[in-house]
């Protein structure tokens, strides 16, 4: 008999930032390395013979609570791959909620009805994930093996495994925390569920000292989507946005263009909610602003995940941004993960946040 601890991944960035990941790579989140260290402490005395990957960085990244400290190597699998979202991939979720409203909850409730054009259907992502665990199996006979995998396409397997069918899976079968553990027994070709979706490594008091409570209207809330800033059409929300953040003097102005320049409007429906202005310096952030009655929902950390995408398309490996003394934006940006650097001549803080991938967990040299 072959024991399967199947595992999702820890928190990356399209978790966090509302960003359809699909088979895009993206990092971990701060967060999402707490949870990779509180699963390195379950797995600690677990004995463990192989450990298996979804090629993509943050199933990777994830494995490394087992395979580092357990000096395996780490074999990674194309197949184990999340669903291909074709024209969805990194879009953001409130974007795609406000064209697509349908399509996106057939995406999780009605998996048998969701296809769009140059995307894998539920189904073919089941038929290859299902093969893949199947042949790590027969390939490790009376052996325990780890298996890093994706929500969505271990919440398919997961329900095929109690005889769910597609249409039943989004009413029957829940999608399991970051990091959830479940564990399979395989043996003579068949597979069955010893236990599922369990996070108990999440729930200790060391743990939980680390969390932070996210506030969302809805659990479901699908957050954000932008659009370029343009004067005259968003010249008061800009001024408003001056005014209020750290700025330069409060100055209200469109930047320069220019490859690490960028502007945009990040509206809540049809309602301009926040601003984001990246430049004239690769990677810095040089405005973020939430009007004060849409704060405490998530939607600041989204402009994060903008200037991510923006920055890191452009080659860069970090962002920062200078602060002026007791600046009421620290807390936020230390909030997302930005670090004090060095101090300015002018007296500001420069605050920083590392956006690069490990080499090593890249496969790289």
């Amino acid at each position: 008999m072959t024991r399967i601890y199947l595992i999702r991944h820890a928190e990356a960035e399209g978790n966090l930032y509302r960003i359809a990941q699909g088979q895009h790579d993206s990092n971990l989140t701060d967060r999402g390395w707490r949870q990779v260290r509180a699963l390195e402490k379950r797995f600690e005395s677990v004995r463990v013979d192989a450990v298996y990957s979804s090629d993509l960085y943050r199933t990777c990244a994830t494995a490394s609570a087992l395979y580092r400290p357990k000096n395996l190597p780490l074999q990674r699998r194309k197949d184990l791959r999340e669903i291909y979202v074709g024209a969805w991939e990194q879009r953001t979720w409130g974007d795609i909620a406000r064209t697509e409203a349908q399509a996106m909850d057939d995406f999780g409730s009605r998996m048998d009805r969701w296809k769009i054009p140059g995307a894998e259907t539920p189904g073919e992502v089941l038929t290859r994930i299902r093969a893949a665990v199947e042949e790590i199996a027969a390939e490790n006979p009376g052996r325990t093996v780890a298996v890093f995998c994706h929500g969505y396409a271990i919440r398919l397997l997961l329900a095929n495994l109690q005889g769910y069918t597609l249409a039943e899976t989004g009413g029957k079968q829940p999608t399991g925390d970051n990091t959830a553990v479940s564990l399979l027994e395989a043996e003579n070709g068949t597979m069955r569920i010893v236990f599922q979706n369990d996070s108990q490594h999440l729930q200790t008091p060391e743990y939980l000292a680390g969390e932070k409570v996210r506030k969302r209207a809805t659990a479901l809330e699908p957050g954000l989507w932008f659009a370029p800033l343009t004067l005259p059409e968003h010249a008061g929300l800009l001024q408003e946005a001056a005014g209020a953040a750290w700025g330069e003097g409060g100055e209200a102005r469109l930047l320069p263009s220019g490859a690490d320049c960028a502007a945009m409007v990040g509206y809540l429906d049809e309602e301009p909610v926040g601003v984001l202005q990246l430049g004239p310096e690769p990677g810095r952030i040089f405005l973020a602003y939430i009007r004060a009655e849409r704060r405490k929902r998530g939607f600041g950390v989204q402009l994060i995940g903008q200037a991510v995408q923006h920055t890191r398309a452009g080659g860069g490996e970090r962002l920062w941004a200078a602060l002026p003394p007791q600046s009421e934006a620290e807390p936020f940006f230390r909030d997302c993960g930005f670090r004090p650097a060095e101090q300015t001549a002018g007296g500001y803080m420069v605050f920083v946040k590392n956006i690069g991938f490990d080499r090593e967990i890249l496969g790289k040299s």
